[in-house]
């Protein structure tokens, strides 16, 4: 299998007055095209920043990621916004959905910044897809907490990304609610997206094919299941 990420002594810093805090520090990831990879640890780990630096938001201070063989952790910031639109989809535990907003508006904002063929008809099939196609014309505050982050999934997927990242998916639902968005993720990862999930859940993490747990800002293990 081809590597679509790897992180190659990867460090991250943050100055405050005087004071440098290291969030990583030298770390080092691979991740093959298909893989569903989750990533473990407490509060202040570094899973969240390792999130932000594969997900194109955040720059390291050293070392060197690339991306589909592509080094992009040197990259301007309008680049990397371009390669991120492309082939990366985000999933956040705030659901992040625009209010009062119906779920196919929902879905269709990321092609606001790409292009997509049949856009509507696209999101249509999306949202038929994480088992909404009731609920295409229902605004965002008429939905539970799980159907919420269906829709959220669905946009994710609209511009046809290859890597979905999913921070804390599950944090604001139940148990029930978080089972069935976990399998629906499964579904996906079988379908071919690489999926790289952020959680302190053991039993969330359990779905992932390989669990990395980190610790001060190294990785302390890697399991594959």
């Amino acid at each position: 299998m081809t590597n679509v990420i790897e992180l190659t002594n990867i460090r991250k810093d943050y100055k405050t007055g005087d004071e440098v805090t290291s969030a990583l520090k030298k770390v080092n990831l691979t991740i093959e095209a298909g893989e569903f990879v989750a990533i473990m640890g407490p509060s202040g780990s570094g899973k969240s920043t390792t999130m932000h630096i594969i997900g194109l938001l955040d720059q390291p201070s050293a070392g060197h990621y690339k991306l589909d063989g592509q080094d992009v952790s040197r990259l301007t910031k309008k680049q990397q916004a371009t390669i991120r639109n492309q082939k990366i989809g985000f999933v956040f535990q705030q659901f992040n959905l625009l209010p009062r907003t119906t779920v196919t508006d929902n879905v269709l904002l990321p092609t606001i910044y790409g292009k997509v063929e049949h856009p509507t008809r696209h999101a249509k099939k999306l949202i038929e897809r994480v088992g909404l196609a009731d609920r295409a014309k229902h605004l965002s505050n008429q939905l539970s907490g799980g159907q919420i982050q269906r829709v959220a999934i669905a946009r994710a997927l609209v511009m046809n990304p290859s890597i979905l990242l999913a921070d804390e998916p599950t944090g604001n639902l139940d148990t029930k609610r978080s089972d069935e968005i976990m399998k629906l993720f499964r579904e996906i990862n079988k379908e071919g997206a690489t999926i790289v999930l952020i959680t302190h859940e053991e039993e969330v993490a359990q779905y992932a094919d390989r669990i990395i747990r980190l610790r001060d800002g190294e990785i302390v293990r890697g399991t594959k299941k």
